[in-house]
């Protein structure tokens, strides 16, 4: 493995653990609504600037829609579950609803 891939997997990693932290519901939270929906933002946005540089690449913008459709199912899911905790979120995030 280069020391480039190396570097990229541990910037991953210590980004998704900064989101855990911030939008977990309790200690051992990793995988609600909110974690999830950040964890996604956040790849949507890496995607995008990539797209901006690769234009041509049509599989990653692919992948960027079904990412976001999954946002969107998650984001209505927790406006129906909590809509407080959904109002947060969304202005935390900084996106549209």
């Amino acid at each position: 493995m280069k020391s480039e891939e190396r570097k990229d997997k541990q910037m991953n990693s210590k980004w998704k653990e900064e989101i855990k932290e911030k939008f977990k519901r309790h200690e051992k939270d990793t995988g609600s609504s909110e974690v999830q929906i950040a964890l996604l933002t956040k790849r949507i946005e890496n995607l995008t600037e990539h797209l901006k540089n690769h234009k041509k690449d049509h599989s990653s913008r692919y992948g960027l829609i079904k990412m976001v459709c999954k946002r969107r199912k998650l984001l209505d899911y927790l406006k129906r579950k909590d809509e407080e905790r959904y109002h947060w979120l969304i202005k935390e995030l900084n996106i549209r609803h």
